[in-house]
């Protein structure tokens, strides 16, 4: 697993680049502020119910939650079901609220 820049994110999301996220922070949580992320909570991960990313099993994959905590779990999780290019966002959503806001 790698870590990967809130600015990266930002600036390949301006250029249209295509990124494949995914939040694994709870619904409510989601519901409150989200950056475009598959809503995919750490407790689906740990159960493998996965079908929403499954077709993303070779693509980069970068995983974000509040702190980056619980995406640093779930994004070495992924790469234990064969994932090969997962990423998780350094510092989460409060990271990325300190350098863009809401």
């Amino acid at each position: 697993m790698e870590l990967i820049q809130a600015e990266i994110i930002k600036e390949r999301l301006d250029s249209g680049i295509t990124v494949h996220l995914v939040d694994v922070r709870q619904p409510e949580e989601h519901a409150d502020f989200n950056i475009g992320g598959i809503l995919l909570p750490l407790g689906q991960i740990q159960q493998m119910a996965i079908d929403d990313i499954e077709h993303l099993r070779n693509e980069e994959v970068i995983c974000y939650c509040r702190s980056g905590q619980r995406s640093m779990q779930a994004a070495m999780l992924l790469e234990s079901m064969g994932f090969s290019q997962v990423k998780n966002l350094v510092g989460g959503m409060l990271g990325w609220e300190s350098l863009y806001g809401r």
